[in-house]
């Protein structure tokens, strides 16, 4: 194998002891960026978060996630879908019906998701005190 030849597609190194985050990050190729750009986007984390155990239809996302367009919420839903990560089924009736819920592998994502909910919830507080110390150290310095 030549050097610098990655073993699969995707490949980005391993998470060893010499493990550097900026490993995969400068690389395009890389999927696992590709990937976290993709679930780590707001609308994504929103949906898997209100998918929880339940199936929803369509409109009923559109509603509980305050501020996202029709297109963006069908744009979203469409990615999650390739991903494996959301499962839509259609029901041949009219008007038409189409429901969203997670796959398995959506499920254990959620369980890293609601972990990190639940270190924000638990650290709201730190992190407004530490936003409204920077901002007055901010304010309070000279410009250049």
């Amino acid at each position: 194998m030549e050097d610098g030849t990655f073993l699969t597609p995707g490949h980005c190194g391993d998470t060893g002891p010499d493990y550097d985050a900026f490993q995969w990050d400068s690389r395009e190729d890389c999927e696992v960026r590709q990937i976290l750009d993709r679930i780590a986007d707001k609308w994504s984390l929103l949906v898997i978060a209100l998918l929880d155990n339940k199936t929803m239809r369509f409109t009923e996302l559109k509603r509980e996630i305050d501020g996202i367009s029709q297109r963006m919420l069908a744009r979203t839903l469409r990615h999650l879908e390739r991903d494996g990560l959301v499962k839509r089924t259609v029901f041949p009736v009219v008007p038409p019906r189409v429901d969203y819920e997670l796959t398995p592998l959506g499920e254990s994502l959620h369980e890293t998701i609601q972990a990190l909910v639940t270190w924000t919830e638990a650290h709201q507080t730190q992190i407004a005190a530490a936003r409204e110390n920077y901002d007055r150290v901010v304010s309070g310095s000279s410009p250049g």
